[in-house]
């Protein structure tokens, strides 16, 4: 009785341990939320690019000069592609929030016939109401989004956090990745050595899961964000690049990008021409775009690697928004994943422990399973 007494005591003990790391990690990230974007942004880069180093290793080259190589070339690479992109993005960004006052304007104008039919129908008239609402809100939005266009990219605070971000995040990934060997190493070394194989099982499942996502959902919105940016533009929609690139790239966090994408083509498309066929063809766009990323883009490059419920995956962001905002939002379905995984292993230990099966389920159990008598024999 003592035994078992004592082995209890031990998993609570454990248990309580756990849930107090667990406790004082997220307090940890909590309390430094806001300088955590370089850290964040610098071990994701060391670990999508790990691999790579340890073919390179394969190679006899040496990890450190490895590292340096590689990080060279992926943040030039990176350097490169935004000098040649964002100042489109500006360019139509700022185009967008001068134009916007106009644009909602037409919009209502496009809309008012189909509503004045709507309101006879119904034998009502608001028409000078919902003008008169509509009207503030038009300037509202226009000030509003002066004021984040301008927040962005003159505030002084932003571009100080982005200035630190951009130099940090290089030196952070140069040691995550030159030292990687160490680190795993080090973090192997507290795993207790009782559980040492079952952690080391989730941690290679966590793994699996986490880096198909990343590896692979990072090269799906480069595809569809390069797809949609060359098809909007050729279908000669205003602002059709930048809608198409923040989409595709968009898309890292799911169902935020395919919706933003699609009603914001949707509206312009309308407020354009004012046609349905042309309404028709952008909707269509990104129709096939989704047929294709939804059954040749994401299994060829993502699989099954996360293999979570969409609903569970909506609730991960959502929440990952409302506790980090953006980051958040961005780090949500690695996070998921992760309690995907864990929440398995303990329902697992779960079915196998006294609390599911019960001392009265037992004895069902031996009842059910009566030996069969043995024959006499005769003589």
């Amino acid at each position: 009785m003592k035994d078992v007494t004592t082995h209890r005591l031990s998993y609570m003990a454990q248990a309580t341990f756990w849930i107090a790391v667990l406790g004082i990690l997220i307090g940890f990230f909590w309390l430094f939320k806001d300088v955590l974007a370089p850290f964040l942004i610098g071990f994701l880069v060391a670990y999508l690019l790990n691999p790579f180093i340890r073919k390179l290793q394969a190679g006899k080259i040496s990890r450190k000069a490895a590292t340096l190589g590689l990080l060279s070339v992926f943040f030039v690479t990176v350097f490169i592609v935004f000098a040649v992109i964002s100042p489109i993005i500006i360019r139509e960004i700022a185009d967008f929030a001068n134009t916007l006052p106009e644009t909602l304007r037409q919009l209502w104008a496009q809309m008012q016939p189909t509503v004045n039919r709507l309101q006879a129908m119904a034998g009502v008239s608001y028409s000078s109401s919902l003008a008169d609402t509509i009207e503030p809100f038009i300037g509202q939005a226009t000030d509003t989004s002066k004021q984040v266009i301008q927040g962005i990219f003159s505030g002084g605070m932003a571009v100080i956090n982005l200035t630190l971000t951009i130099f940090i995040t290089p030196v952070v990934a140069y040691f995550l990745m030159k030292d990687w060997p160490h680190i795993t190493n080090w973090i192997e070394s507290l795993m207790p050595r009782e559980h040492e194989k079952e952690l080391h099982s989730l941690w290679r499942q966590i793994d699996r899961k986490i880096a198909g996502f990343i590896r692979g959902q990072l090269l799906v919105c480069v595809v569809l964000g390069v797809g949609y940016a060359i098809a909007l533009t050729i279908a000669g929609l205003k602002y059709g690049f930048v809608i198409g690139l923040l989409s595709g790239l968009l898309s890292i966090i799911p169902f935020v990008g395919s919706a933003f994408g699609f009603i914001t083509a949707i509206i312009m498309a309308w407020v354009q021409a004012g046609e349905i066929s042309y309404v028709v063809i952008i909707a269509a766009i990104f129709l096939i775009g989704q047929f294709l990323e939804g059954n040749f883009i994401s299994p060829k490059l993502v699989g099954n690697s996360v293999g979570m419920h969409p609903l569970w995956v909506l609730f991960s962001v959502m929440a990952g928004g409302a506790v980090l905002g953006i980051l958040g939002m961005l780090i949500a379905v690695p996070v998921a994943a992760t309690i995907g995984v864990l929440s398995a292993f303990f329902i697992q230990k779960y079915r196998k422990s006294n609390f599911y099966e019960t001392k009265g389920d037992s004895g069902s159990k031996s009842k059910g399973k009566a030996k069969p008598k043995k024959k006499s024999k005769k003589a």
